[in-house]
């Protein structure tokens, strides 16, 4: 293959003159089923150079789009609890300088620590799993205490997860006692436009930020993750909710790719899908 810088395309922007700042979080120390992860924010920007900067589809010429990318944050030897503080860090850094912070992981034991550089944010996750454990495997800052970390931060009214179909038994009671609110790949079949226009509601006029574990997409479509679970969302699910959501889009990380495991096409989708991302809310805020 040929050899491309080692940013993503287009992001040619200064730190101080982008709307948009790409960052790498190379983490997969809790990882339980394939590592990994931590190879996904090299492989995913290498795979982001197969597309042209003018996005036919989307009618937008990625070159104007202001676009840094900071590389990666020096995450990877860190134990979990010193991990979520240099990434909660830099978000804040990121929020602070009224920019939009773009994560790409590493697993999904990273958003916890970006969701606390905001202040007052509605957390959208896309997620196979339900990731609300206390804890698991004697570590309460394991990828499967993702939304339990992150509803700690924003509370439980605050959140919601599209696309779960795998969770275990006393973790699905905890949830549904505690008021969680999450929608099954099921029930979303068919029915993704009501779900939206439900979550629209909630959401109301605060700012989103969307967290996009791969896995929620049925490995048809992302063979390389993780922890892949059948019976997922398509890709078209997750652009709806990109664009349902465009306008209010705080920040957003794309988890738990896992390179080792993945032919190319996963790494593929996930840069497309992070183009798409940006450019979505890019559009929004200039309408």
């Amino acid at each position: 293959m040929k050899e491309f810088p080692h940013y993503f395309a287009d992001a040619e922007e200064s730190f101080n003159g982008a709307d948009f700042i790409i960052f790498g979080l190379p983490y997969d120390k809790t990882s339980s089923f394939r590592f990994g992860a931590r190879l996904a924010p090299r492989e995913i920007r290498k795979a982001s150079w197969n597309f042209e900067s003018f996005d036919v589809l989307m009618g937008i010429d990625f070159t104007e789009v202001p676009m840094h990318d900071y590389g990666d944050l020096d995450i990877e030897n860190k134990n979990s609890e010193d991990m979520l503080e240099s990434v909660k860090r830099f978000s804040k850094k990121v929020i602070e300088a009224k920019k939009i912070p773009v994560a790409i992981g590493g697993e999904h034991s990273v958003t916890p620590g970006l969701i606390e550089g905001f202040d007052d944010v509605f957390v959208i996750s896309l997620d196979a799993h339900l990731d609300f454990r206390d804890e698991y495997e004697g570590n309460r800052y394991n990828h499967a205490c993702a939304s339990r970390r992150v509803v700690d931060k924003v509370g439980i009214d605050n959140i919601t997860i599209l696309g779960v179909r795998s969770a275990e038994r006393k973790e699905l009671e905890k949830a549904r006692k505690d008021g969680l609110k999450f929608f099954t790949s099921k029930s979303l079949s068919g029915n993704i436009d009501n779900v939206l226009k439900e979550i629209s509601e909630d959401v109301g006029e605060r700012k989103v930020y969307l967290s996009i574990d791969f896995d929620v997409l049925d490995p048809t479509y992302a063979p390389g993750v993780s922890t892949p679970e059948p019976f997922g969302l398509e890709p078209d699910d997750v652009i709806k909710v990109i664009k349902t959501f465009a306008d209010r889009i705080a920040g957003f990380d794309l988890v738990e790719v896992c390179p080792p495991y993945d032919f190319g096409n996963t790494s593929i989708l996930a840069a497309k899908i992070i183009r798409i991302a940006i450019a979505e809310t890019w559009k929004a805020s200039r309408s």
